[in-house]
């Protein structure tokens, strides 16, 4: 219940209908009775907001999807049209499809194992790795689950669920089996960004033959191209400068695919209505034997678009998608295809134009026009999810390290790859010039999405039990109906593989071969660190010195290690004569969530005793972060430092309470966190189990801001600790103007001279080729070459 303050402040804020309501009662406006008036205002509020995200939804989820009525009767009766019942069969099984995946798996069922609003393999591949322990590179805290981002359900030891955690948890093939799995869904995904646009645009700008029939193909294929260019030069632009244009496109689109079919279907020929009846499926497939079944892979182009869908998730609320796609695109696409079947029935012999055929001549060019800016808007989705799938799997340590730009101070997830951008418009350009027609690129593209919906399938499958905890008979409900369906087109695009369908698998393939050697190298990179790190009885050993000469100045180790002192720092120390006073081991890690808030981002502990100047800060960031190129993140870095600094002193002035001892240990007497007061704000700060001495295993205290930090009251045994701490903050700070030096470390890995071929091939050649082609580590961090050091060293696997 709200206060009696905060209604009130609310009732002067909003002076109107609540003002005069309490003129009326001639009394105030108890607190029940606002906070009910304010919960009616906000919900008034979410649906009108509600139905302003499903309008903006369609221009960024549902293009894709949307323009799928350009090709889908030209690809599946490529050789013309024999019997009226095909078309009525054909019809039947659209109508049925758009049912079963789009709306009832996807928009209902997989849209709801989101990850905090993200879709897509990675984000469900992430909700799996926070409830097992299934990621192949354990770099991993148990701080790092009491992050708010950090969501995750229990399960009984005993229930199935657990049982499914722990197999897969066993033995490391099927972990890497479950990463084989996600990287084959995002190769296809990105797959889609190639194909979509060539399709899409290609399918279009066919529209300028059917007007002027005497036009070369060649014509229309320049035309796309031409397209394409624009398209793909535009990208750094960001879509936040022209999304808002995305919308209106789409709705029109719709609004007039679905008029036209409504229109066909008045005019030509009404009973393809019949189709509705799934015994015409039957009767379609039974009569039309192999020619019928291939042709499943045209049919299944109605689908594209889908798993689009649900990775362009980012921006709304599930609500709002099911909304828009229930009101506005199923229905428009169903009215959509009924009307192109019922003019079909009167004009089989229009079959590979059907589209720009059943359009009215008042409209022709105006209607031509809109789907070249639908195909765009389509084009443009699938290039964005592109590039977020990409960050993705660079931040789950799968792909190189690329340059990723932020388009959008509004929107996080809207970001640009130059690298993958050119790379796409090459292949893109490439694909639409080098088929020229609809048909092969239509078999290509729907191999790519027949094994997207296969992978998403078998991913949801463990979201059920593991992070829904669904009754085993709905999860083989699920499963099995979803497989039935996708792997009935799989068995028919598979007749298509020579026809086009290749092209697909081969792109996928050329990633796939990427990524997994990329992560291979990152892990074997990782499990060195972790068996070469250098024991705290070695460091102490050293003193306070650590054996050398403490220069003026921070040196700021980079490192892949969340805890243990890295063999970078050892190797540094023994071939050069001096170290700076003070040394901070800095290390930059991704976790699986979608995001980590700014003020839980850094964790500080510090390393040996106080005299040594030796401090870890852990850097933590979300699959859709993005670790900006300015100076924000070192300052950010010595205010956490400095904070640390203050917090450690503090606790030890509180040490006479038996609270704490003297290193920050938590005593019996007290379980809870440390209550730092300033008159009547409390504020607290968790120091869960920490040794700020000797022990590099030790867990690493979350630094957050306590508010009104500055008239701390303390003791008199206070006093002198907080001398202390102003004498080590001046000393950093000291240090600081001295200079600071990053230290980044040069790993090279390097087969074995007993190792296989294909493993010197994958070590030597393609990982070393990706590891000189991409992105230094000093660049992303934004390392001045000034005050670089690069550490080498090599290391055989």
């Amino acid at each position: 219940m709200a206060s009696r303050a905060e209604t009130d402040d609310d009732s002067d804020n909003n002076r109107g209908s609540m003002w005069v309501l309490d003129q009326k009662l001639d009394q105030p406006m108890d607190e029940e009775a606002g906070r009910l008036k304010n919960m009616y205002r906000e919900k008034k509020f979410s649906a009108l907001l509600l139905l302003r995200l499903s309008f903006q939804s369609l221009g960024v989820v549902y293009g894709d999807l949307g323009t799928s009525p350009l090709y889908v009767f030209y690809n599946t009766f490529p050789k013309g049209i024999r019997d009226p019942e095909d078309v009525i069969g054909a019809l039947s099984l659209i109508i049925y499809s758009l049912t079963l995946i789009p709306l009832l798996k996807y928009v209902f069922v997989v849209c709801r194992a989101n990850d905090n609003g993200q879709g897509g393999t990675f984000a469900l591949y992430s909700l799996l790795c926070r409830h097992a322990k299934v990621r192949t590179i354990p770099n991993q805290h148990r701080t790092d689950e009491e992050l708010t981002t950090y969501s995750r359900s229990t399960f009984p030891e005993k229930s199935f669920a657990a049982k499914t955690k722990r197999w897969f948890e066993k033995h490391a093939s099927r972990k890497n089996g479950l990463l084989v799995l996600v990287l084959v869904g995002t190769c296809m995904v990105i797959g889609d960004g190639i194909l979509t646009p060539a399709i899409s645009v290609l399918s279009a700008a066919g529209g300028i033959k059917v007007d002027h029939p005497g036009l070369s193909n060649d014509v229309v294929v320049v035309v796309a191209v031409a397209i394409l260019l624009g398209l793909f030069s535009m990208q750094h632009y960001g879509t936040d400068r022209v999304g808002w244009l995305f919308a209106p496109i789409v709705l029109l689109w719709f609004l007039l695919i679905g008029g036209i079919g409504i229109f066909n279907i008045w005019k030509y020929d009404s009973s393809v209505l019949r189709a509705f009846s799934p015994v015409y499926i039957y009767r379609y497939l039974k009569h039309g034997g192999k020619e019928g079944w291939t042709s499943l892979g045209g049919i299944l182009l109605c689908i594209t678009g889908t798993e689009a869908l649900f990775a362009d998730l980012a921006h709304f609320p599930v609500s709002a998608v099911q909304i828009a796609f229930t009101v506005v695109v199923f229905p428009c696409l169903l009215l959509a295809y009924t009307g192109q079947a019922s003019y079909l029935m009167m004009n089989r012999e229009h079959v590979h134009d059907a589209f720009y055929r059943s359009i009215p001549d008042s409209i022709y060019w105006p209607m031509f026009i809109v789907a070249t800016l639908a195909a765009i808007v389509a084009s443009q989705a699938t290039i964005s999810a592109t590039f977020s799938i990409i960050k993705q799997a660079h931040a789950l340590g799968c792909f190189p390290r690329v340059k990723v730009v932020h388009t959008s101070k509004k929107f996080l997830g809207q970001i640009y790859i130059p690298d993958i951008n050119w790379i796409l418009m090459v292949l893109c350009i490439a694909v639409t010039a080098g088929f020229k027609n609809q048909s092969q690129i239509g078999n290509a593209y729907g191999t790519a999405v027949v094994i997207v919906m296969l992978a998403t399938t078998l991913l949801m499958t463990l979201i059920m039990i593991l992070v829904w905890h669904c009754h085993w008979l709905l999860v083989l409900l699920f499963t099995g109906l979803s497989l039935a369906v996708e792997c009935t087109y799989f068995s028919a695009v598979l007749f298509k593989v020579d026809q086009g369908g290749w092209v697909p698998l081969v792109i996928a393939a050329a990633f796939l071969v990427i990524m997994y050697v990329w992560h291979y190298g990152t892990l074997k990179r990782y499990e060195f660190e972790m068996q070469s790190k250098v024991s705290m009885a070695w460091i102490l050993g050293l003193g306070p010195s650590l054996g050398l000469v403490r220069v003026p100045g921070i040196g700021l180790v980079y490192t892949e290690l969340a805890s243990g002192v890295p063999r970078i720092f050892s190797h540094f120390i023994t071939n050069l004569p001096a170290i700076h006073s003070v040394v901070v081991f800095v290390c930059v890690k991704y976790l699986p969530v979608y995001t980590v808030p700014e003020e839980e981002r850094f964790l500080v502990k510090r390393i040996g005793p106080k005299n040594f100047h030796m401090f870890r800060c852990i850097a933590r960031y979300g699959y859709k972060d993005l670790h900006k190129k300015d100076d924000d993140f070192e300052k950010k870095l010595f205010d956490n430092l400095f904070l640390f600094v203050r917090l450690e002193y503090m606790m030890e002035g509180c040490s006479d309470s038996d609270e704490y001892s003297l290193y920050g240990q938590q005593t019996e007497q007290s379980r809870g966190p440390l209550q730092i007061k300033n008159g009547d704000t409390n504020t607290s700060s968790t120091l869960s189990d920490v040794d700020l001495t000797i022990s590099s295993e030790s867990p690493i205290m979350p630094v957050k801001s306590p508010s009104h930090i500055n008239s701390v009251t303390i003791s008199s045994a206070g006093q002198t600790s907080s001398q202390n701490e102003m004498d080590e903050r001046e000393f950093i700070n000291s240090c600081r103007d001295a200079g600071v030096v990053h230290i980044l470390g040069n790993t090279v890995i390097r087969a074995r001279r007993e190792s296989r071929f294909y493993k010197k091939i994958i070590v030597d050649y393609i990982y070393a080729f990706l590891r000189k082609i991409c992105r230094e580590n000093s660049v992303i961090f934004n390392v001045p070459h000034e005050s670089l050091l690069n550490v080498g060293q090599v290391f055989y696997v």
